[in-house]
């Protein structure tokens, strides 16, 4: 069951709930790549290449900002997403065709 954390009162608690979380953020990674493979299908038609340095550098940027604002650590999970931005790129330079 769905529990805030200060309402869990053992290990057990804590662990189920670190568990429903974690398959919440896997369906969202899902989502996410979703849009990846269709960001992909745009690019060609447009000619944009996999790899827009603006969009990587405004990602990034979000990604610390959004963290911060949620009282978490920005430089630690701008690390998250530029990994999350690198996985993306080589997909879609994979599917673009690009070297």
């Amino acid at each position: 069951m769905a529990k805030t954390a200060a309402d869990c009162t053992t290990m057990a608690d804590i662990r189920e709930n670190i568990d429903r979380i974690d398959r919440a953020l896997m369906a969202l990674f899902a989502e996410r790549w979703s849009f990846i493979g269709r960001a992909a299908e745009i690019k060609a038609g447009l000619d944009i290449p996999a790899d827009v340095p603006e969009r990587v550098k405004e990602v990034r940027d979000n990604a610390r900002r959004n963290a911060g604002a949620l009282g978490l650590d920005g430089a630690f999970y701008e690390e998250i997403w530029a990994r999350l931005i690198n996985h993306a790129i080589v997909h879609e330079k994979t599917l673009l065709g690009e070297k």
